[in-house]
């Protein structure tokens, strides 16, 4: 998995091509949009402490079981999404629940955003359906493109200190199993020294009760 470097990987997933092309103009191009180094430096009260809005790496879907499969071979090549915003409608195939629900099941570290204008089901439906309600976020439609770079920059940054927290507990508990090897490995051999020198001394004595 990334973990020492930032992950900023972008999966977009929606049927409408046009949307596929405003997240890249947000993500993948801010360079060029002005409208959001404005917005930007509004934020901060002073356009000199805004600083260019870094590029991420944006892939698009059209279908979620496109989207599916992109994250699952994302995962093979060890290059895996650190976020993937989600359309909730995407006829004909799997809605963004459903679409969300196969893609927490090969990969349950990527934070989702769910986009959309309206939904066949309550938010409280949804969120108990998906669970992983931590990893959960809900952006409405039509949204601000400085909007999108918050989430997508938040929600990488949260994607990478996850990662990290992990990596960190593997290796304390890989630290804690070899020092039990360790301490095992040290009974063992006090155990062993033990019983040969209990086998010396039988065998002294034994020959001290010899006629």
């Amino acid at each position: 998995m990334i973990t020492h470097s930032l992950n900023r990987r972008i999966l977009v997933i929606d049927d409408n091509h046009a949307i596929h092309a405003d997240f890249r103009k947000i993500l993948a191009q801010p360079d060029g949009n002005a409208s959001l180094r404005e917005a930007r430096a509004s934020l901060l009260d002073d356009d000199a402490l805004a600083p260019p809005p870094e590029r991420f790496e944006v892939d698009c879907a059209d279908q979620g079981q496109i989207g599916f499969a992109m994250v699952r071979e994302a995962l093979q090549r060890d290059q895996p999404y650190a976020v993937a915003f989600v359309d909730m409608r995407m006829p004909p195939g799997w809605d963004g629940a459903e679409t969300i629900e196969h893609i927490w099941q090969v990969d349950p570290d990527i934070q989702i955003v769910i986009c959309t204008a309206y939904s066949d089901h309550s938010w409280r439906t949804i969120i108990e359906r998906l669970k992983h309600s931590e990893k959960l976020l809900i952006l409405r439609k039509p949204f601000d493109n400085i909007e999108v770079w918050q989430l997508a920059n938040s929600l990488t940054q949260r994607w990478h200190l996850a990662q990290q927290a992990k990596r960190q507990l593997d290796e304390l508990v890989a630290l804690q199993e070899e020092r039990a090897a360790d301490e095992e490995k040290a009974i063992h051999h006090l155990e062993l020294q033990a019983a040969l020198g209990n086998g010396s001394a039988d065998h002294e004595s034994h020959k001290k009760t010899l006629p």
